[in-house]
């Protein structure tokens, strides 16, 4: 299973995270477990996002310890990695 996150580059969402849940030939879904849920993903142009390809370890132990993917288990993983990139700006 390979755990992608995106920062947006565009759009009223700009500077924030996402997982990305389905990509396709020019565009990915993104989920963030509140306002994007696995129900309702916001499609993206691949232009307008970043992908995050390397995450520490201790984000992708989330995805596989939990089993199945719920928007809780999502929506902590973006949080967890938001203080983690906080820790090594300062």
């Amino acid at each position: 299973m390979m755990i992608e996150f995106a920062k947006s580059l565009s759009g009223h969402d700009k500077n924030q995270f996402y997982y990305i849940w389905k990509r396709e030939e020019r565009a990915a879904y993104l989920v963030n477990g509140s306002t994007h849920q696995i129900t309702n993903p916001k499609k993206k142009n691949e232009k307008h996002f970043q992908t995050i390809h390397h995450l520490p370890a201790e984000i992708a132990d989330l995805f596989v310890n939990e089993g199945e993917l719920t928007d809780a288990i999502i929506r902590g993983a973006i949080k967890k990695y938001e203080k983690l990139r906080l820790k090594e700006k300062k």
